[in-house]
């Protein structure tokens, strides 16, 4: 079983950026694929972005590709959003999420899930 934790969130201003982060622990993380998730107050939760369990492959909605990047560190158990150029159409809570090897961009295809982190961006 793997437990996620996203930290990294907070507010900043438009044009800013941000980098979360979603530490993970158990020994079978780097089999696991890792999503982004995203949901705003009053709207339903929404794929962001995933990087699959080898890192050679990425999604990304349309609504952040070019500004978001997602990586990961194995070694360390961690997969990293980098977000620039920030809207305020991009706060919400983020939550990553786990499922064994290939990406999805569905949320019923991931296993686990982490609490989340407030990403508040101010105009």
């Amino acid at each position: 079983q793997v437990q996620l934790v996203e930290s990294g969130g907070g507010l900043v201003q438009a044009g800013g950026s941000l980098r979360l982060s979603c530490a993970a622990s158990g020994h079978i993380f780097s089999t696991y694929a890792v999503g982004w998730f995203r949901q705003a107050p009053g709207k339903e939760r929404v794929f962001v972005a995933a990087i699959n369990w080898i890192g050679s492959d990425t999604k990304y909605a349309d609504a952040v590709k070019g500004r978001f990047t997602i990586s990961r560190d194995n070694a360390k158990s961690t997969v990293y959003l980098q977000m620039n150029s920030l809207k305020p159409e991009d706060s919400a809570v983020y939550y990553c999420a786990g499922r064994l090897l290939e990406v999805a961009h569905e949320s019923g295809e991931y296993r686990n899930w982490g609490r989340g982190t407030q990403v508040t961006v101010s105009s």
